[in-house]
């Protein structure tokens, strides 16, 4: 966990669909006079250079942002990523890439709040700096998927929680799972996004049985590939695992999805899924 540099992965498809789901659950809560909360528990360095060393090692940016920057044709939740994205880029040079952190700051109002965590002792250092002095974010470098837990529920009673672990160990896929459980136990009602790769579809499998049996309601699945999976390949997939979706998701996600696998598969090779893991009742 400690080797993970988001660096270099820094607007891949992955993150395509990880912060347009993001933007869309933001939106929702925005709608309600009411203040909200929001838990990021592994929020890393909250923006990446582009044309840094880390992301040009890997140029995983050319399978995701680097085909939406330039298009017209973008869908309206699409389009709205991207002219975040825009905010942090000047005179149409694409060099900087804002992560969760920022796009959610982007969204906070004067009432809301933003509680980060991250344990990386690198990345700490540059998430305070990039995320600079504001009254509504508190910065923890802290294990998030273990120490959130003190904070919920939050005293707005409204929030969503974002899991974002670089499973590079393969026990985390079921410790997610575990600290999900506890987490909804002490808020029910709290919206939880949860994003995860897939390099060995059985580990995803395993991961979604385990959510159908966790005893958790009103669970969804929405997943962006863009070729078929191989597991000598590395990533060629990854989803959100969502509970108390906001009601329009799913039916924004069946548009926005097919229309993403077309553009940023490989190939052809592009699919995708929305599905409901476990209903409301």
């Amino acid at each position: 966990m400690l080797s993970y540099r988001h660096a270099f992965h820094a607007g891949n498809f992955a993150d395509v669909l990880k912060h347009v789901v993001l933007l869309e659950i933001l939106a929702y809560l925005a709608q309600k006079e009411k203040p909200f909360c929001v838990i990021d528990t592994h929020a890393g360095a909250g923006k990446y250079a582009l044309d840094g060393d880390f992301a040009l090692k890997t140029r995983e940016f050319d399978t995701g942002i680097s085909h939406l920057w330039q298009r017209d044709d973008l869908p309206p939740s699409v389009a709205y990523y991207v002219e975040l994205q825009k905010r942090f880029n000047t005179n149409g040079h694409f060099k900087t890439y804002a992560g969760s952190p920022l796009l959610i700051k982007q969204l906070l109002r004067a009432k809301d709040r933003l509680c980060l965590f991250e344990l990386h002792s690198t990345e700490i250092g540059t998430l305070k700096e990039n995320m600079k002095h504001d009254k509504r974010i508190q910065i923890e470098h802290a294990d998030g998927l273990k120490n959130s837990l003190a904070l919920l529920p939050p005293i707005e009673r409204r929030g969503l929680v974002l899991i974002d672990p670089s499973y590079e160990m393969k026990s985390d896929y079921s410790e997610v799972v575990k600290s999900l459980v506890q987490m909804h136990k002490r808020f029910a009602t709290g919206t939880y996004a949860l994003w995860y790769p897939v390099i060995e579809r059985g580990r995803n499998q395993a991961l979604e049985m385990a959510f159908q049996k966790s005893g958790i309601k009103n669970i969804q699945l929405f997943e962006l590939g863009i070729n078929t999976d191989n597991s000598g390949r590395g990533m060629n997939a990854s989803g959100m695992i969502v509970i108390n979706s906001p009601w329009h998701l799913a039916e924004k996600m069946k548009n926005i999805l097919p229309w993403l696998a077309q553009i940023l598969g490989e190939n052809g090779a592009g699919n995708f899924r929305v599905e409901t893991l476990v209903t409301e009742k």
